[in-house]
């Protein structure tokens, strides 16, 4: 099998001829790669891939920044400033409506190794209040015809360039809870679901129909997966009774439209995840990354590979935050051959690093951890 043969196997639910080793790379690897600023999670990716042997699944943003806030239109003004400010780089994003002008703040250290995939966080939410919200949800656009052309055209160009390298997976606008408090602040959805259940309703089914009309336009694309940022409504802010309550309805609803289109998904979340492990198989999701162990996460391979079964498709568990980075090549190549012996038992297993690879993550090590899982990843 080559690679986009075997991952597609493993998305199917089948045992292919050996696990796919596909790490996690995005915009920071890629930049202590290549030593350039501006990089590409799909062309980048792709010779990376071609360089260092690994089973591709590209991890783009189509749309780096949301639709909604690429362009002005009626009742609808958008501003967008990028600067750097002291040892900070910020972004500052003004909408301006009849009712409300609506400013959204956030900030990263600067890094002058890296333009590309600048990992924010924010300082002042965009939505502060109802009333804001009100306006947000009055005045905010719809897609565009152009932003279906665009995803469905990226789509192609994606899967032409990625070849039989491996699958194409770019993110979708958020999963809903993720997408939301990238507006609204976190603590506030924590607090509305229980002391201001009408509002939260709200905001998150007006958040799931965005999101949903997005997965439609995912759903007939090229695009051989669609991955879902899960990471916010995690194991070490709620339970799985709130998040059964409260979040579940409005993930699954989004989820639906790439369900019924046959879609695989990928549904992310690095951290803390034991707790939601019965969620995870109510969502209908196709493959969980990344399992996580402490102190990244609270997850052990072998117990989630015997809970799930054949239920979900697990990926990741290999510590890029330490270990990768501070151990021996020989002590990478032996933990790796560890784990994917842990992880292709009856199949349904990825191997990944519990995220992406790091800036500084020295080149022999990588090419061990490569090397310590391709020598057990075969079937017999």
């Amino acid at each position: 099998m080559n690679a986009r043969e075997r991952l597609l196997c493993v998305l199917r639910g089948e045992i292919p001829d050996e696990v796919p080793v596909s790490p996690f790379v995005q915009e920071e690897y890629l930049s202590y790669y290549f030593d350039k600023k501006d990089t590409s999670r799909l062309y980048d990716a792709v010779q990376l891939a071609k360089e260092l042997g690994f089973d591709l699944i590209t991890r783009q943003y189509i749309n780096a920044i949301p639709y909604f806030l690429q362009r002005s239109e009626e009742n609808w003004q958008v501003s967008v400033k990028e600067a750097r400010e002291g040892d900070n780089y910020v972004r500052r994003t003004r909408i301006v409506t009849p009712e409300r002008t609506m400013e959204q703040v956030e900030a990263a250290p600067y890094n002058e190794n890296i333009l590309t995939g600048i990992h924010f966080s924010t300082v002042e939410y965009l939505i502060k209040d109802e009333e804001d919200f009100a306006a947000f949800k009055k005045n905010c656009p719809k897609h565009s015809k152009e932003d279906e052309e665009y995803i469905i055209q990226q789509g192609e160009i994606a899967r032409k360039e990625v070849g039989d390298l491996g699958i194409t997976c770019p993110w979708s606008i958020g999963g809903v809870y993720n997408l939301v408090s990238t507006y609204m602040n976190v603590q506030d959805m924590l607090c509305d679901a229980l002391a201001d259940e009408e509002y939260y309703e709200e905001y998150m089914n007006f958040f799931t129909d965005m999101v949903a009309e997005e997965h439609e336009i995912y759903a007939k694309s090229a695009f051989d997966a669609v991955g879902i940022q899960g990471n916010i409504a995690n194991g070490a802010i709620m339970g799985a009774d709130y998040f059964d309550e409260y979040v579940l309805p409005y993930e699954r609803r989004a989820l639906d439209v790439l369900i019924k289109a046959g879609k695989p998904t990928i549904y992310h979340n690095c951290g803390n995840a034991k707790v939601l492990y019965p969620e995870y198989k109510k969502l209908g999701i196709t493959v969980w990354e990344t399992v996580a162990e402490a102190p990244q996460g609270d997850s052990i391979l072998a117990e989630a590979k015997e809970y799930f079964g054949e239920d979900l498709i697990l990926s990741g568990n290999f510590d890029q935050v330490h270990f990768l980075k501070e151990a021996t090549p020989e002590q990478v190549e032996e933990r790796a051959y560890k784990q994917m012996m842990t992880g292709k038992k009856n199949g349904h297993y990825i191997f990944a690093c519990s995220d992406y690879l790091e800036v500084g993550t020295p080149l022999e090590n990588v090419k061990a951890l490569l090397k310590g899982a391709r020598a057990a990843a075969k079937y017999e």
